[in-house]
């Protein structure tokens, strides 16, 4: 095409613009010349061919973008296949359709298990958008409503539609105009609402309108997809935590048949308390404390020094009267040992790391193998029994110290283990309930695992134990056996003894005590002569005055010969004047302040108990006999002639 063709002014001009898809410009251009140059019947037939072009234009410029969206549409479609999570596609949609219909804000509500419509995901937003805010009773639900897209121009000024608080406050703080609701649907399932916004008054086309309704139906069909790869997902998850945890239950399984087994061997090999318990600490990877019914430990393998005794005591009656574990404190465990309906007594362990189910299987275990080893000890003591009990009864018939008999009966005693030459005490236990065959056997285990010697004479348990402390003995062993009969027991001891000789006399001494304990009306405790005391010094076969003396205000005595002191003298003073300080330093001739000071050191010495009823007869006794011993060694010939 020649120069001259191209200004020409006629209507293949703007056929040739149109084939060019020139600028708008060109034909303004081209009508300005017309009118310069043509003729007004020529002019107005190019005005005319100009305005059907700019239909043509427009019309090409529709079908572009229609194409366009098309393909953004298309380029959706593929980016939905993609593996993504729920939330991850959902801002894929928003995003998407945001670009192709060129609005300001999109978002999605998803509709929850109760049926609730909620905010999952916005592109575009200029304000917090918070996950989950609720959009109920909204322009969305009416789009689910009636199953189809609702679009307005203005939405706040749109009467038409639905409002609600919590919609009209996001779209005031948004500043949205124009709104379409498009519902999700899969099916005959609405799974939520696709919103699309514009900030200012926008009416949108049906090609538009068609778009977003596409992708709506796309994203439906890939919300769907998303949500059931997440359950799939889930369901795996699921399957491998329950994979392993059956892997680890097997392993514990495993480990708790290696526990028994090896637990089952050291009790068929003859292993002690200790042994067993320290392999049950290692299978549990604890620290481990077996206690008898009166909560004394039998065996542990480490201390647990924090421990409140008291406490330890009641959580374990609360597992006993449960027959089962409980929790003692934070990491704490308290088990009962049981046979049958015996208490045997109990477990404290202490985990490092919290037990679950095969641990407390491995536990239960840990007890019924302590039961079991208690139970055959019980059973060797009982065995054993006949022969030690002709043993005792033996010692009780001795006639004399250092008989042939004697040294015969001392050497049966050392080959089970027995000195006598070592300190001992005999005891004479009297149950005040039912359960005395159980006391029995209980005694005779106690015996066996104290290295001591049982027998039964007149309704009596006596126990042969080593030791030193009487008392003491005493009470632990009246304290574990009314632990484990459930109702009280009368312990009278004595000793201890230094020779096989001294067990008829402590025997006759135990008697006694556990006598003078019915006597007065004190059934159900427990006491040696040296715990009565005047009155033990009565029911003893010895007679032991000095060590009478000794025992109640020995300390004073040896304090007054070391310091040269008066602390005798003030108490008898302070006894004659009916505990009269005041009237006591008038005897003495000192001042008040002088007796207060001798008391506070009398107190330190004998304790704060040696004013109390049942402790200061005794005192009192103590000094008369000391007293009258003096006179009596001043009167005597030997000392006047000396």
């Amino acid at each position: 095409m020649d120069e001259a063709d191209i200004h020409r002014l006629d209507l293949l001009t703007v056929l040739r613009l149109l084939a060019e898809e020139a600028p708008l410009e060109s034909y303004e251009e081209l009508l300005l010349r017309a009118g310069q140059e043509c003729s007004a019947a020529e002019w107005l037939r190019l005005e005319q061919a100009v305005r059907l072009a700019y239909v043509i234009h427009a019309s090409q410029d529709r079908r572009r973008q229609r194409e366009d969206a098309l393909a953004e549409l298309v380029d959706t479609a593929r980016d939905m296949t993609q593996p993504h999570d729920l939330g991850e596609l959902l801002y894929v949609i928003t995003r998407r359709v945001k670009r192709i219909v060129n609005a300001d804000l999109a978002c999605i509500g998803l509709l929850d298990d109760d049926g609730s419509l909620s905010l999952r995901a916005a592109e575009g937003a200029t304000t917090a958008i918070v996950p989950g805010m609720r959009l109920d009773g909204g322009p969305g639900q009416q789009a689910i409503a009636v199953g189809a897209p609702l679009w307005t121009a203005d939405y706040l000024r749109d009467t038409s539609m639905e409002h609600c608080p919590h919609a009209d406050e996001f779209a005031r703080a948004e500043g949205i105009k124009s709104l379409l609701a498009v519902p999700l649907i899969h099916g005959d399932s609405a799974l939520g609402v696709l919103f699309c916004a514009t900030r200012s008054v926008r009416r949108l086309t049906p090609d538009e309108i068609g778009l977003v309704c596409s992708l709506a139906a796309l994203g439906a069909v890939a919300i769907e997809r998303a949500e059931r790869l997440q359950d799939a997902r889930s369901e795996v998850s699921e399957l491998e935590l329950d994979g392993f945890r059956a892997r680890t239950t097997v392993a514990r399984l495993e480990q708790l048949g290696d526990a028994q087994s090896r637990m089952m061997s050291l009790l068929l090999s003859g292993a002690d308390l200790d042994t067993v318990a320290q392999a049950a600490a290692d299978a549990l990877d604890s620290t481990l404390q077996l206690r008898n019914p009166a909560g004394r430990v039998m065996t542990a393998t480490a201390d647990l020094p924090d421990l409140d005794d008291t406490a330890v005591a009641k959580t374990s009656w609360e597992a006993h009267a449960q027959r089962t574990s409980v929790v003692h404190s934070e990491g704490t465990w308290v088990t009962p040992v049981l046979a049958g309906a015996e208490n045997l007594g109990f477990v404290v362990l202490r985990p490092t790391t919290a037990l679950v189910g095969e641990d407390q299987q491995t536990l239960r275990l840990v007890t019924q193998t302590f039961a079991l080893q208690l139970l055959l000890q019980r059973g060797t003591a009982v065995t054993q029994a006949p022969v030690h009990e002709a043993l005792f009864n033996e010692l009780l018939a001795l006639p004399s110290h250092g008989s042939q008999q004697a040294r015969h009966l001392e050497q049966r005693l050392n080959d089970i283990g027995l000195d006598l030459t070592e300190p001992h005490v005999l005891l004479a236990v009297r149950p005040e309930g039912g359960g005395y065959g159980r006391a029995m056997v209980w005694a005779s285990s106690y015996a066996h695992a104290h290295a001591g010697l049982k027998t039964v004479q007149d309704g009596c348990i006596m126990l042969l134990l080593p030791g030193t402390d009487a008392s003491t003995i005493a009470r632990s062993v009246g304290g574990e056996l009314t632990a484990m009969l459930g109702h009280p027991v009368t312990v009278g001891a004595a000793g201890p003894g230094r020779d096989p000789g001294d067990v008829g006399r402590l025997h006759e001494e135990a008697l006694r005590c556990l006598e003078a304990l019915t006597t007065l009306d004190a059934a159900g405790s427990t006491a040696s002569l040296g715990d009565l005391g005047f009155m033990g010094l009565l029911l003893s076969g010895a007679h032991d005055v000095s060590g009478f003396i000794d025992t109640t205000i020995g300390p004073v005595l040896d304090y007054d010969r070391k310091n040269s002191t008066e602390l005798a003298e003030t108490l008898e003073a302070y006894f004659a004047t009916g505990a009269s300080p005041s009237k006591a330093a008038e005897t003495l001739h000192v001042h008040p302040n002088t007796v207060s000071r001798r008391l506070e050191r009398i107190t330190a010495l004998l304790g704060s108990g040696w004013q109390q009823p049942g402790h200061v007869l005794d005192v009192q006794l103590a000094l008369r006999t000391h007293r009258m011993r003096a006179v009596l060694r001043l009167a005597s010939p030997d000392v006047a002639h000396s």
